[in-house]
């Protein structure tokens, strides 16, 4: 073995007794040249060159349950099992799929894991043998077939050697379409493609393989055509494609003359048809190739990848140039998925804000304001509300991520106008839906009159979040091509909705989503109609919001759906829908949410004096922060960052005057208006 660390190389060798019949008596060495070092001699009876084991191979480990293995991690487990002449590479729990009913079952679904089972996967000599924990030896060649009905501790899994070309096809144009992949044996056993991990990484920032690992469902992302090799008999695939195609769960036989396989898969909804375009507004550390792939797989068209800071890590800042849009026909792509790398810059208080495709210099300093999302001793040196300005100014998109944490100064910039969207979502849970909190701070400003739009981002930063869990649907103009400008132009107008599986579309008066319209001061009724579809989860029931709260509900068919209702609009109000859904083994959830739309009646103002309060404590705690333990770069900067904050205060207290609201203020924003 070849160690840089140590002063000299340890060689390992056999040597073959050339006269086999006969006994070693005594071994003599004699050196050529310079100093020879022996560092062990052993002798031993085997059946062939003891250095060369037989390839890789996985057999069942069975553990009594009174030894109790809950919660054992893998070091632990291997406590269970030890290999001579040989090396145990991996022991985890065997997971079980339904087998009988797998093509019935739904996507994503995790399987059970068995209580007393590993998997073990080992390389060895034909001499080897495995020792147990209760002191029993199992010689690597005596292992029972598991189908026997033997009760051995030790059962071998069928080797993965037929070597297959699996293809995944649009079933109308027959073109191949990437995907995300699973693949399973008869014992529950992950099957990957030659590239990719057979056991992913799943920690913060080691997303190096395109894997997605939900629970114990393993998955990867492939192109449409890959290479695998597969056990002979029966295996177990899964294969999604985002929200518009129909999943695939079906069982395959492998022989020995099976070299290619094609499967097919059919688009079931055609809203990109129609001018709906997906995007994730929020994922970090995957490269911009491999956020390509893992979008076409997901079938999200927009991917942006957001460039930030982590104390001392800087990340994905080699993939920011302000100018590139990876994906695009001019950069050699097809124009349909595409990747743009803007930054999340971020302060530990104060918050985060998503500055989205802003061409020019990168936007710093990334972060500000110390620990942990800055380095030590960084001083605060720039607003939030300052980044979004700078990002309107370079013609980016401003999105506050996962709103409304950290809660602090997206209340100044919502105020001042600097905000284009608040971005919804599920932190790696598939079935969390949108969080209620999130939506009820949204609803606040929305009470007031702020119209801003719904944008959804994943914040994926690790392998146990998938691009596009939850997603954003724009709508490009008829007469526009899709383009990440035009995108960007489609959020602007508020022409969204965010979805965890269902798509929808509502209107009110004809008017879409994002629009803004006036009525007479004796209001009206207005005509609001929606439509639904799903092929992911099935939907239960839909809500129409007002102002915030439920004013109709009713269930709806679990794949499609549509209708209308008639509302009468009395006060300037804003009027959105909610879509629940459920998977048939998880509970309901909120699993879609439009976009507004806002009718301002004249003579009735937007405000909530409640909500308006909660906005101006938000502001008041900023500058609070600033006064008070922000470290101060200089005195200057800190004067200039006070007067924006002050500016975003008086222009919120100014209209709580105006309506007549009385409020009382912190110490440091006490003014005379309320001795």
């Amino acid at each position: 073995m070849f160690d840089h660390s140590g002063p000299w190389m340890n060689f390992l060798w056999a040597l073959e007794n050339p006269h086999p019949k006969k006994a070693i008596e005594a071994l003599r060495f004699e050196p050529i040249c310079g100093t020879l070092v022996i560092s062990g001699v052993s002798v031993g009876d085997a059946c062939s060159m003891p250095l060369r084991w037989e390839k890789r191979k996985k057999a069942v480990l069975k553990i009594p349950s009174e030894l109790n293995t809950l919660g054992l991690n893998e070091t632990e487990l291997l406590s269970h099992i030890r290999l001579d002449l040989g090396q145990i590479a991996a022991i985890r729990p065997r997971f079980v799929y339904p087998t009988h009913d797998w093509e019935k079952t739904r996507q994503n679904l995790e399987p059970i894991a068995a209580m007393d089972e590993f998997i073990v996967e080992y390389a060895a000599h034909p001499d080897a043998a495995f020792h147990l924990a209760d002191g029993k030896s199992v010689a690597a060649r005596d292992l029972t077939d598991y189908s026997s009905g033997s009760d051995s501790r030790l059962t071998p899994i069928d080797s993965a050697d037929q070597r297959v070309t699996l293809r995944v096809v649009d079933a109308r144009t027959n073109k191949v379409r990437p995907v995300k992949l699973h693949v399973h044996g008869r014992m529950g056993e992950y099957l990957t493609p030659l590239d990719r991990m057979r056991k992913p990484d799943r920690q913060w920032c080691e997303d190096y393989s395109p894997d997605f690992c939900h629970g114990n469902h393993l998955s990867t992302y492939i192109s449409g055509v890959t290479t695998i090799d597969l056990p002979l008999g029966e295996v177990y695939i899964e294969i999604t494609n985002g929200f518009e195609v129909k999943p695939v769960r079906t069982t395959l036989e492998i022989t020995r003359y099976t070299k290619e396989l094609t499967v097919e898969i059919d688009k079931s909804l055609r809203w990109r048809e129609m001018g709906w375009v997906t995007a994730d507004t929020h994922v970090h550390f995957l490269s911009p190739p491999t956020a390509m792939l893992e979008g076409a797989a997901e079938g999200v068209n927009v991917i942006n990848l957001l460039a930030s800071q982590w104390g001392e890590l800087m990340t994905n800042v080699g993939d920011f140039d302000g100018n590139s849009t990876f994906g695009t026909k001019s950069a050699g792509g097809t124009g349909e998925f595409l990747v743009r790398v803007g930054t999340e810059n971020r302060q530990h208080v104060l918050g985060h804000i998503s500055l989205l495709g802003y061409s020019g210099n990168m936007i710093l300093p990334l972060c500000a304001g110390g620990p942990h999302e800055s380095a030590i001793g960084d001083p605060v040196d720039v607003l939030i509300t300052e980044w979004a300005q700078q990002c309107r100014k370079q013609g980016g998109l401003v999105v506050m991520p996962h709103f409304p944490d950290p809660r602090m100064e997206n209340a100044a910039s919502i105020v001042l106008g600097e905000v284009d969207a608040v971005e919804m979502t599920t932190l790696d849970d598939l079935y969390c839906g949108i969080d209620s909190y999130s939506l009820v701070d949204w609803y606040r400003y929305l009470n007031n009159g702020y119209l801003i739009p719904a944008v959804a981002g994943t914040d994926k930063m690790s392998t146990e979040g998938a691009v596009g869990m939850i997603r954003t649907y724009a709508k490009i103009p008829d007469s526009r091509e899709f383009s990440y400008e035009t995108w960007m132009g489609a959020v602007r107008a508020g022409h969204t909705f965010v979805t965890t599986g269902p798509l929808i579309d509502l209107n009110v008066d004809g008017k879409a989503m994002g629009s803004r319209f006036s009525l007479s001061s004796s209001g009206g009724s207005v005509d609001v109609s929606w439509k639904a579809a799903s092929i992911v989860v099935p939907m239960t029931r839909i809500e129409l919001i007002v102002n915030g709260e439920v004013k109709e509900s009713r269930a709806i068919r679990p794949d499609e759906d549509a209708g209308s209702w008639s509302v009468r609009i009395q006060k300037s109000s804003w009027i959105a829908v909610v879509i629940r859904a459920k998977y048939c083994d998880k509970p309901e959830m909120i699993a879609a949410h439009s976009s507004p739309i806002m009718m301002d009646v004249e003579g009735s103002q937007f405000f909530a004096a409640a909500d308006a309060l909660t906005i101006l404590d938000q502001i008041e705690a900023s500058m609070a922060y600033v006064d008070t333990i922000g470290i101060l770069a200089d005195v200057k900067r800190y004067k200039e960052m006070r007067l924006l904050l002050a500016s975003a205060h008086r222009r919120l207290h100014n209209r709580m005057h105006e309506m007549g609201f009385q409020h009382t203020h912190t110490v440091g924003a006490h003014h005379s208006e309320h001795d």
